[in-house]
């Protein structure tokens, strides 16, 4: 008879701690596909649990695919293809590359950061591989003629209506699949964004941000401006003082300050992009899924009256680093021109995975995972704060932003610089980075002093075993003496 200790359930319900017992041993391949399971009487006997405690934990595996039932036969492990995920491990982040470069061949090394507080990876415990996995073998079933058919450039019907519905459903948005094009990944996007509205345009990004962004117009050869922000977000008069023509904010959740843009300010944003026909408003809305103090404000495309603004959105956030599906929602008075003017570009993105994702989206799965996400790093964040408060930083710390998104800013009361805050989490196995690493140099205006020694925690790949210890190392970086 299978049986498990539940001695050690923790803050688990009964019903949750055998969910993950039966899945862990069905992952590793101790429970084979096919295996039959006890049945829920004998099997709540055997444990000394209610009926309805293995009720509660199989009918949980089998929403997910680890399970089936057989009608008067009973529940039998599912055939699960896809390779066991392998215990977490926070890495350091790797040696940037260009695009073309060869591989390198380098011995593979023991991770170098105990955790990693800079970079956003995702967890395999995180990603619901059962039903991509069962949804996948469905797809490969049904639609074996479709999956042979080359993509459309803007993507795949089907995803794309789902993409609507979610957009409705979740951001208030009234667009039809037609808008919606998709691509792989958000560079690609941005780069097809330049070809449409023309390299002759001047960009503006905003000053701090998201580095790559500013990389990428210009790898493009643009010219391309940096806006410095207040509080409500970026200045629209100087977007006008630097004669912009397309700026690209994110005005739900600004990375790496937390800053969400106010009504007024996006209807500032909203008249000035309506000043001339050449201006535009890229609004990226990356992280808006992870809000958690409320919900995200309604966006600026939801809003537009006058066709300004290009709404983008990604899955590598809400769903797997590695899944490199992005999308936009182009303005009527562009689509038109995007059609006519890039249509000849393949699509990017593999019919196996549209297809899929669009099941998963369509069938409820994304709103599941994303609840199920959004506690999972509720948790995170929580435990992290609460070991801040507990540590000797509590004295010398404040806290912000720490409802935005998947980070929040520590502000320090420390003489150290920056430089000696990064070097010395090194020193101590932590990834660290410091908000005056996002602003851009060259920029007049210089943040101020207090922005100077704030730390961007990225909490997104930190292992909740780890925060204790991760907390202890950060005090030794933050307040041991040379």
């Amino acid at each position: 008879m299978l049986t498990y200790s539940l001695a050690d359930k923790g803050a688990d319900s009964l019903y949750l701690y055998l969910y993950k017992c039966i899945k862990n041993d069905i992952v590793k391949g101790v429970l084979p596909s096919g295996k039959k399971l006890p049945s829920k009487r004998s099997f709540a006997k055997n444990l000394g649990v209610s009926n309805i405690t293995v009720e509660n934990a199989y009918a949980l595996l089998q929403s997910e695919g680890y399970i089936y039932s057989l009608p008067k036969r009973g529940f039998f492990v599912s055939d699960i293809t896809f390779p066991a995920p392998t215990k977490f491990a926070s890495f350091s982040a790797p040696v940037p590359q260009r695009e073309g470069d060869s591989p390198r061949k380098e011995k593979v090394t023991a991770p170098t950061f105990f955790a990693d507080f800079v970079n956003n990876h995702t967890t395999p415990e995180s990603f619901p591989f059962s039903i991509w996995a069962k949804l996948l073998r469905e797809i490969i079933s049904q639609k074996s003629n479709e999956l042979m058919i080359p993509p459309p450039c803007g993507g795949i019907y089907e995803l794309r209506s789902a993409i609507c519905s979610h957009l409705k459903q979740f951001r208030g948005m009234e667009i039809t699949p037609e808008q919606v094009i998709v691509g792989a990944g958000t560079d690609y996007l941005y780069s097809l964004l330049i070809l449409l509205l023309g390299r002759d345009k001047i960009y503006a990004v905003e000053n701090p941000g998201y580095t790559k962004i500013e990389k990428v117009y210009h790898s493009h050869g643009v010219d391309c401006r940096f806006i410095n922000m207040d509080s409500s977000g970026i200045l629209v008069e100087e977007l006008t003082r630097k004669d912009a023509d397309i700026v690209h904010i994110s005005p739900s959740h600004h990375y790496p300050t937390g800053i969400v843009t106010p009504v007024s300010r996006r209807y500032e944003l909203l008249s000035w992009a309506a000043a001339r026909p050449s201006r535009y408003i890229i609004e990226d809305d990356y992280d808006s899924e992870f809000r958690f103090a409320a919900c995200p404000m309604p966006t600026l495309q939801s809003i537009d009256t006058m066709e300004r603004v290009i709404y983008i959105n990604t899955f590598t956030k809400s769903l797997s680093s590695t899944i490199r599906i992005s999308y936009m929602v182009l303005p009527p008075r562009l689509l038109a021109r995007f059609y006519q003017e890039l249509s000849f570009y393949s699509g990017t993105v593999s019919n196996f995975e549209q297809y899929t994702l669009a099941k998963f989206i369509r069938d409820g799965y994304f709103e599941k995972h994303i609840n199920r996400m959004r506690n999972h790093y509720r948790t995170i964040r929580d435990d992290l704060l609460a070991q801040i408060a507990k540590s000797p930083l509590a004295g010398c710390s404040t806290i912000t932003e720490e409802s935005a998104g998947l980070h929040f800013i520590l502000r320090l009361d420390t003489e150290k610089s920056d430089q000696e805050l990064v070097n010395n989490g090194k020193k101590n196995r932590l990834n660290l980075s410091c908000l005056s690493q996002y602003y851009h140099r060259t920029s007049p205006e210089m943040p101020d002093h207090s922005s100077m020694h704030s730390l961007v925690m990225n909490y997104s790949g930190i292992c909740r075993q780890k925060i204790k210890e991760a907390v202890q190392r950060l005090c030794k970086s933050v307040l041991t003496t040379s």
